[in-house]
């Protein structure tokens, strides 16, 4: 435990400074947000809905004005009213193991989830465990991802309850939803592994039909509820996105991302669709929020809405995600609710590792010693914070190859193992990539190996290595010989 706890302090001298001590006068341990002024509120501890949409894009978020084409009233709307974090990222851009980094407050190296396939550690501390112990009812509506897949002796069917994390009161899901739904038909499954089906309506609208009816029920008990979409992910046996009906058309000459512009891929055809997509999901979580305001829940309801990891379509390499890149790695990160409602953007760098120790905090719940995420609660009441705040993220890569990077507000530098393997870790990298995030932002010139550039990428590597120390690894780095 005491070498734990080392590490943890020597994380937050790197990382923090001084924002721990802007974090205590926010709020103390124990205290759960109050409704207006962001204070202690001792009696009452807020619902959370946890709201996952795959594969959405940041910038298809109208609030976040990178895209003319969105239609997402009811997305913007949370962020007027609420908080939005601008620059929020994943930790592992791929499905599983970002579920698995949200869920723990650990790295997917950490959590045995470094890539698609293998169950999550069933000795870390959970969010949805957390919650429970404090008195929530823990709940999962859709895809889940944490189980053992067909390649570690599991399969597409029911989820044993000793593999959900803590979800231990409603579950109506599946580990892998894309192999047990299509678009408007499928099946998952109740905690007793009974099966719910349906057909001829759109995925998207039979994942919310299950989360009104749960909100609607009458609850004793404070509940956490994670809502898990798949869309705008692609349906994987028919390798493309499926919008609902009829949106495609309406999408055809959408706008098209800049970083996408620049590349083939396959945007060309399933940019609609995508669209539309992200559409139904504006719609599910305008549902949802109604449903609030209808039971009288709203007020003393935390609602997060946020993505796993993003879509290059193709453009970085052969699929959808898993590079360093701000299509893969950024992420829409919005809050609105008890203590929330600030009307604010938040600019600061955050990351996926951080949601569950924020979710404790904003509940008044203690946050596990062994996790590794910071409270990002901070940030909301001042420039202080702000200023304290670290900007350095690490990213793991794996499945499309071994590689790791640091993200701050200006830099992305990425280093891999050139040789092709794939691993969990490896014992050596080469520098394979370095974008400035200031002058480009679209990630068109990689900077590796250029002269000029040699003592940021030393800073950075220095930086990296801290980071992944913190995160359990020993590598070494070595400079780029050529410019890529």
């Amino acid at each position: 435990m005491r070498g734990k706890n080392t590490t943890v302090m020597n994380r937050r001298k790197f990382l923090q400074s001084t924002t721990a001590a802007a974090g205590s006068a926010v709020l103390g341990s124990g205290a759960a947000l109050g409704q207006s002024s962001g204070r202690a509120d001792q009696t009452v501890k807020p619902n959370i809905i946890l709201y996952l949409s795959d594969q959405f894009r940041w910038d298809f978020v109208g609030a976040n004005g990178a895209n003319s084409s969105t239609q997402t009233p009811n997305l913007d709307a949370m962020a007027e009213r609420g908080t939005n974090f601008t620059h929020c990222i994943t930790n592992q851009p791929v499905c599983a193991p970002s579920r698995s980094v949200l869920f723990t407050s650990r790295y997917a190296t950490e959590t045995n989830v470094w890539h698609n396939g293998p169950g999550m550690k069933q000795d870390l501390p959970t969010l949805a465990g957390e919650l429970r112990k404090a008195g929530y009812t823990s709940n999962l509506i859709g895809k889940w991802h944490l189980a053992p897949g067909k390649s570690e002796g599991g399969g597409p069917g029911p989820v044993p309850e000793e593999w959900r994390g803590g979800f231990l009161d409603l579950w109506e899901g599946a580990n892998a939803l894309e192999h047990t739904t299509h678009p408007y038909e499928g099946t998952i499954y109740d905690r007793d592994g009974k099966e719910i089906t349906y057909k001829d309506q759109y995925r998207v609208d039979f994942i919310t039909d299950r989360a009104e009816h749960f909100l609607r029920q009458k609850h004793d008990k404070p509940f956490f509820l994670f809502v898990s979409q798949l869309e705008p992910h692609q349906q994987n046996d028919m390798n493309r996105m499926v919008g609902p009906k009829g949106s495609a058309e309406r999408f055809i000459n959408a706008h098209v991302p800049p970083d996408l512009r620049a590349f083939p891929g396959d945007w060309h055809q399933q940019l609609p669709d995508y669209y539309g997509a992200c559409e139904s999901i504006d719609a599910s979580v305008g549902r949802l929020h109604k449903v609030l305001e209808e039971t009288g829940q709203k007020d003393n309801t935390i609602f997060v809405f946020f993505s796993d990891h993003g879509c290059h379509f193709m453009t970085r390499n052969q699929e959808y995600k898993r590079s360093t890149h701000n299509s893969s790695l950024r992420v829409p990160f919005l809050i609105d609710g008890p203590g929330f409602n600030r009307a604010q953007q938040i600019n600061e760098l955050v990351s996926i590792i951080d949601f569950a120790p924020t979710l404790l905090k904003a509940a008044g719940v203690p946050v596990p010693s062994s996790w590794k995420g910071q409270n990002v609660l901070p940030l909301l009441d001042g420039i202080e914070a702000r200023q304290a705040w670290p900007n350095k993220q690490l990213v793991q890569i794996s499945e499309s190859m071994t590689a790791r990077s640091i993200r701050t507000k200006d830099w992305t530098y990425c280093v891999a193992d050139v040789s092709g393997g794939i691993n969990a870790a490896n014992p050596s990298y080469m520098e394979w990539q370095l974008y400035d995030q200031r002058n480009d932002p679209y990630e068109l010139t990689n900077l590796a190996g250029r002269k000029e550039y040699k003592q940021k990428a030393k800073e950075l590597r220095a930086q990296l290595l801290e980071l992944m120390k913190y995160a359990g690894e020993t590598a070494e780095i070595q400079e780029a010989k050529l410019y890529h």
